[in-house]
């Protein structure tokens, strides 16, 4: 009988939609690969579901709070059941920025300056002079993040309708170009650019067909490229990832190359979609979908 994979999808994070269509794209691949598949969208009952389907692994293509933070870790590990992608620890410290900048500073990896404030604060007090960067602390897929600029009237986020807590992370913003890495367990497989004219990579940029250009390998200078690889290897053992993790970097060229590159973030349960990035960077690396997917699944494990 062939492997029994239970594929986590949908979710209740404000990344639903994304983890739907990197869900779908599993599914189809792990199928064509000769796996048995159940869909699960995970919801509050999962423990109870993965009971019924009783998996022999578990492919975590959830995303954003509640599905990359630990929570749901934290129940695959309580099942025994292995599972793709970083532990309970490493996924929980990615998740939480503040957190996980510190660790990157204390290890070397330069990252922006910036500062976790309340977020009735903001507005009224901003630490840094625009342009300057406001984001939710916990949350992925560049969700409720903002760039106030010099001329921008508008406040940094709507105050009656912020679903993502009291406190943001305010960091100052860093021009240049949107570098990002990807890393298969213990190699880096490189880096890619893109750019987009939505004045960076916004949610929207992510995921709708058109709004980007994706440049791989990165046109950059080598020692700059050699050095995102670098960052995105550090980044990723720093925290204690496994399996498949993707590194965001801006990269200051604005005075000449080889210029300056921060970590913004380390993303453990990178997307898996049409218009995801690790797919695209692996495929120019010579690894199709069907054998990445296939990978991680046979590198899933318990434990960190």
């Amino acid at each position: 009988m062939s492997t029994h994979v239970a594929v986590l999808q949908g979710g209740l994070s404000a990344e639903r939609e994304v983890s739907l269509s990197s869900g779908k794209a599993v599914i189809e691949a792990l199928k064509h690969s000769g796996y048995r598949v159940t869909p699960i969208d995970a919801g509050r009952d999962l423990a109870e579901a993965l009971g019924r389907a009783k998996p022999d692994v578990v492919f975590n293509a959830l995303h954003g709070r509640f599905g990359e933070d630990g929570c749901v870790q934290g129940v695959l590990e309580l099942l025994r059941l292995p599972y793709t992608h970083s532990g309970l620890l490493a996924s929980a410290l990615a998740m939480e920025k503040p957190m996980a900048k510190r660790l990157f500073l204390e290890a070397g990896i330069p990252v922006p300056e910036g500062v976790v404030m309340a977020r009735r604060d903001v507005t009224g007090n901003p630490p840094f002079d625009p342009p300057y960067v406001v984001k939710p602390t916990n949350e992925g897929s560049s969700v409720g993040v903002r760039i106030v600029r010099a001329d921008d009237n508008r406040p940094p986020f709507d105050a009656e309708n912020w679903p993502f807590g009291d406190t943001v992370l305010v960091e100052r913003y860093v021009p240049g170009r949107e570098i990002q890495v990807a890393v298969m367990g213990d190699r880096v497989l490189g880096a890619i650019e893109i750019r987009t004219p939505r004045g960076f990579y916004d949610y929207d940029a992510k995921y709708v067909p058109g709004l980007s250009e994706h440049l791989m390998p990165a046109p950059i200078h080598p020692k700059a490229y050699d050095e995102a690889c670098r960052l995105a290897m550090a980044a990723h053992s720093t925290l204690g990832c496994r399996g498949v993790s993707r590194t965001d970097m801006r990269y200051d060229d604005t005075q000449g190359e080889p210029g300056r590159l921060v970590v913004l973030e380390i993303n453990t349960q990178p997307g898996m979609t049409p218009t995801s990035l690790v797919p695209e960077i692996a495929r120019h690396r010579g690894i199709s979908f069907e054998q990445l997917v296939v990978w991680m699944v046979e590198n899933a494990r318990c434990g960190d």
